[in-house]
């Protein structure tokens, strides 16, 4: 039987992760208090942060952009989407992408 928790995006007691997703105290915070559907939908809304910035994973202050926006995802007020940011095949919009690319500047 799969392990439940009361998921902090959801609202709703749900299927939890087999393990931590990620290292550290924030993956334990998550695997304590997401589900596995609250996981799978940061792993959408990452994708589109990363291909909106243009963010590469091998570069750190990309991956501590990312980390920061997975916990507002999770536990912030409300993850809002990436400023500009339209949804493939709209007609009249932008592409969605900025002109630089990379991890937005403290």
């Amino acid at each position: 039987m799969a392990r439940l928790v009361q998921c902090a995006k959801i609202g709703q007691e749900l299927p939890g992760m087999a393990s931590p997703p990620y290292p550290g105290e924030l993956g334990q915070r998550i695997y304590e208090n997401i589900s596995q559907a609250g996981w799978d939908m940061w792993m959408q809304y990452s994708v589109v942060l990363i291909n909106h910035y243009g963010l590469s994973l091998g570069d750190p202050q990309s991956r501590e952009f990312l980390m920061e926006q997975m916990e507002e995802f999770f536990f912030g007020v409300g993850a809002q989407m990436p400023e500009g940011w339209t949804p493939e095949g709209t007609p009249g919009m932008g592409k969605g992408v900025p002109a630089g690319k990379g991890a937005p500047r403290k």
